[in-house]
């Protein structure tokens, strides 16, 4: 079964567009990356999927149900992180994780318990004295402590300091493995090539590509380094190229003899030829995007 279906998928504000025609299909049991920079859409698409925000047009499906016509039902199965999470500053952390729990209709005291003990949360704080990161940390259980099928994380290790990001992760990949859908919504490349079996990638409100992240890692695109050389080739045409001291660094998408064809007309004293890192891979369908407009 798609833990979820959406099929061109649209919501504007006024006239200015949030997402457009946003096609995504995440198989039950799969942890799915939601790539795109600050202001892509991705807030908005997640909102939209939660009944927070109501679609201008298109249809789309959480294991099956419509997420109009059976929203309520449809939050019993999820867990969701917001990238800003807000709470009532006068109610200490232990009230606060009780008191969703009790929403829900649950006894997840075990669950918050360990949850609160592995993300190292004080529960007898009030909110009003928590930091950014354990005001996410409080998210976080929140969102994790019922255990739902399918967990939708919007920006969720902002925030958080590199160990807790860590231990956040562990606990994913453990709820994955037990079966949870995760849908994760990052701006941090790193963290989904780290975790993500499958990616989408979007921009201005439409998706660009969406596949397997290892998949999307194969692009054919090489990353040349000339040192001793004395300007960037004009054939440089991807990403940002840049140049500095006598060194030249650029992405290049094309037959790689071709490549050694016209590196042999261009003045350098040493070359190195890798496979780009995932954040500059990325970078080539912004580019190309931007090369369609």
């Amino acid at each position: 079964m798609k833990a979820l279906l959406t099929e061109k998928l649209t919501k504007f504000y006024g006239h200015q567009r949030g997402i457009e025609n946003v096609d995504l299909s995440v198989d039950e049991g799969d942890f799915f990356g939601f790539i795109g920079p600050n202001g892509a859409g991705k807030s908005t698409t997640i909102r939209t999927l939660l009944g927070l925000l109501s679609p201008d047009s298109g249809k789309a499906q959480i294991f099956g149900k419509d997420i109009v016509r059976d929203h309520i039902e449809i939050l019993s199965d999820i867990g969701y992180l917001p990238s800003e999470a807000i709470f009532y500053n006068g109610m200490k952390v232990k009230d606060i994780i009780s008191f969703s729990a009790k929403l829900r209709k649950k006894d997840c005291k075990k669950e918050a318990a360990e949850l609160c003990e592995r993300l190292e949360l004080d529960c007898g704080r009030k909110i009003s004295q928590l930091s950014l990161g354990n005001r996410k940390k409080v998210g976080i259980v929140i969102a994790l402590q019922h255990k739902p099928k399918f967990y939708i994380l919007d920006e969720p290790t902002s925030g958080l300091d590199p160990l807790m990001q860590q231990e956040f992760y562990s606990i994913l990949q453990e709820r994955n493995k037990e079966g949870a859908t995760i849908f994760l919504s990052s701006h941090i490349l790193s963290e989904v090539s780290k975790y993500c079996s499958h990616a989408a990638v979007i921009r201005n409100g439409n998706i660009l590509v969406s596949d397997s992240v290892e998949k999307l890692g194969h692009t054919g695109i090489k990353k040349v380094i000339l040192h001793g050389t004395d300007k960037i080739p004009e054939f440089a045409h991807i990403s940002d190229p840049s140049f500095e001291n006598g060194t030249a660094k650029f992405l290049y998408n094309g037959d790689q003899k071709e490549l050694i064809s016209l590196l042999a007309n261009i003045h350098f004293k040493d070359i190195s030829i890798s496979d780009p890192d995932f954040d500059e891979i990325f970078m080539h369908y912004y580019k190309k995007e931007d090369d369609t407009q």
